[in-house]
């Protein structure tokens, strides 16, 4: 165990704690940092969330776990809502080793988005963490692809000047490098953006895992279903949703922020994001799917999983004839929408084995 740690300031980075402890303890090479805390001169410094956790939380005693280390001071909570459950797994596997595949499985060089290049700041925060805590600190919630403002002081990030490309560095902010004047510009997206920060920001309240992507992927068709954007037979009104999606953002947004959709490409980010499929869609798309339908990050956990038009089953068998009448033993349902109203209309089927007679009722939907 370390006889000390500079132990991590809220929503700081990981690689921004180490950076500081590095200069703390006064080595000179970066390699006996390394050591030090990994047990390895071989590790290489991660911003966005790292590798041998389960030696590092070891090293930092029992008030630190893998899971706290994973969960409070990286970028990982931004992707780990709308990632499977199994991959959602991997990456805890990923992270207590070496970490090679961890970046892959994130989708964070496939699938990167308005991907960032150093390390950025919001000039009202190092001001305030300065005067409360003595120092800056590198913030996790600036340095997510595609967010380009504070969620908590609305202003636009700014990038920290680093003056070697040396892999193996910690860098840690110093007020005397940063430009802490205020920013006077014009961006015709601002409000939309800084929304969208805030939701990203959000990403971060919620506890590690408590959701996954199989389980909102069935709270978007459940909202979807509300605004008659799903199917009788289920699926996706994926032209009306397009055209939709594309008038709610202001014009020019969405190509921007490199997600411009065509409605011809058979793999576009909503296509993908609703189906069930193995490829990997950015959260910063996911979050503007969220504004589309109106929902805050922090409502999500609430929000029913969808149910089918009619709910699950098993369904009530309503043949008075029949000596199960009222039991729910159906289960299949037969959905169609009426011609004229547009309402969806359930048929459900029961054999009444006595007589061996098919027995037929609908319910109509709204």
């Amino acid at each position: 165990m370390l006889p000390f740690f500079t132990n991590p300031y809220p929503n700081e980075l990981l690689y921004s704690a180490i950076a500081r402890y590095h200069f703390y303890s006064g080595n000179l090479d970066c390699k006996d940092t390394l050591e030090e805390l990994f047990g390895s001169r071989c590790v290489i410094p991660s911003v966005e969330i790292g590798s041998y956790f389960s030696v590092l939380a070891e090293k930092l005693g029992p008030h630190y776990s893998v899971e706290s280390l994973l969960g409070n001071h990286t970028i990982y909570l931004y992707y780990a809502s709308f990632l499977s459950k199994n991959r959602q797994q991997e990456i805890l596997q990923d992270v207590l080793q070496d970490g090679q595949a961890l970046y892959t499985r994130l989708g964070i060089i496939a699938g990167s988005v308005c991907k960032k290049d150093g390390l950025y700041y919001c000039a009202e925060c190092a001001k305030a963490d300065n005067a409360q805590y003595g120092e800056p600190y590198v913030h996790r919630e600036h340095q997510l692809q595609g967010i380009n403002y504070c969620p908590h002081h609305e202003v636009p990030l700014r990038k920290y000047p680093v003056t070697t490309d040396s892999r193996i560095q910690y860098v840690r902010f110093e007020l005397k490098h940063m430009n802490l004047t205020a920013i006077y510009e014009t961006d015709p997206y601002k409000d939309i953006a800084v929304t969208i920060a805030k939701q990203a920001y959000q990403l971060f309240q919620l506890p590690l895992h408590e959701l996954s992507r199989e389980i909102i992927s069935s709270k978007y068709r459940s909202l979807l279903r509300e605004r008659n954007l799903i199917t009788a037979s289920n699926g996706v009104r994926q032209k009306e949703l397009y055209q939709a999606v594309k008038s709610h953002f202001p014009k020019g947004f969405l190509q921007l922020y490199e997600s411009e959709l065509n409605e011809t490409y058979e793999y576009n980010w909503l296509k993908v994001l609703l189906r069930n499929s193995k490829r990997h869609v950015h959260p910063l798309r996911h979050l503007f799917l969220l504004h589309f339908l109106q929902l805050d990050v922090e409502h999500l956990p609430i929000i029913s999983t969808d149910r089918g038009a009619f709910g699950n089953g098993p369904f009530p068998c309503l043949n008075k004839a029949s000596s199960h009448y009222k039991q729910f033993i159906i289960q299949d349902v037969d959905v169609t929408r009426d011609s004229k109203t547009k309402n969806l209309i359930d048929t459900f089927t029961c054999l009444f084995m006595q007589e061996n007679n098919r027995q037929t009722y609908s319910r109509l939907g709204e």
